[in-house]
């Protein structure tokens, strides 16, 4: 049973995704549904590695939450944002260059390479944090730290590509 706890946890952040269709945003119950398939990001890839159960499947099923959990949250958030254009397009910009870090790495290693960096861990720290900033902090100027951490994020991801080499 301990072999699974990790994948249990990831299966609840899909269905915690889904629960998030259903609540207005911005509600007590949005932000609690939110912490949790949060919360469920953090400890899951953690409890796998120390219960040395981490798997192919496991990968493989965390990157079907993130992917549910985002596509959910943008879903539900964009609506009720008001973003400049200049903030499309450096968010624009960052896709570019993680897009063709992707390709690059597919190109040069025949491979999906996903890395894990510390920056790329603070980005996705800062970008789940954005929603629970936002009634207190005007959005513009919380993405322009989310958006700068990001760019560097993105670059490093590409030069650790190019020249090969593994995040320390």
């Amino acid at each position: 049973m301990i072999k699974h706890i990790a994948n249990i946890i990831t299966g609840s952040r899909i269905l915690g995704s889904i629960l998030l269709l259903f609540f207005p945003v911005f509600s007590l119950e949005f932000y609690i549904t939110y912490l949790i398939c949060g919360f469920s990001d953090m400890a899951d890839g953690t409890i796998a590695r120390k219960t040395n159960s981490t798997s192919k499947f496991g990968s493989q099923l965390d990157t079907i939450a993130d992917f549910i959990f985002v596509v959910v949250s943008l879903f539900k958030l964009l609506p009720t944002l008001h973003i400049p254009w200049w903030l499309w397009i450096w968010g624009g910009v960052i896709a570019v260059i993680k897009i063709s870090n992707i390709v690059l790495g597919y190109v040069s290693k025949k491979q999906f390479i996903s890395l894990h960096t510390i920056m790329n861990k603070v980005t996705g720290l800062l970008l789940f944090l954005l929603p629970l900033t936002i009634s207190f902090a005007e959005l513009k100027y919380i993405a322009i730290v989310v958006c700068s951490i990001a760019t560097i994020s993105a670059i490093q991801e590409g030069l650790y590509v190019i020249t090969d080499s593994e995040p320390k």
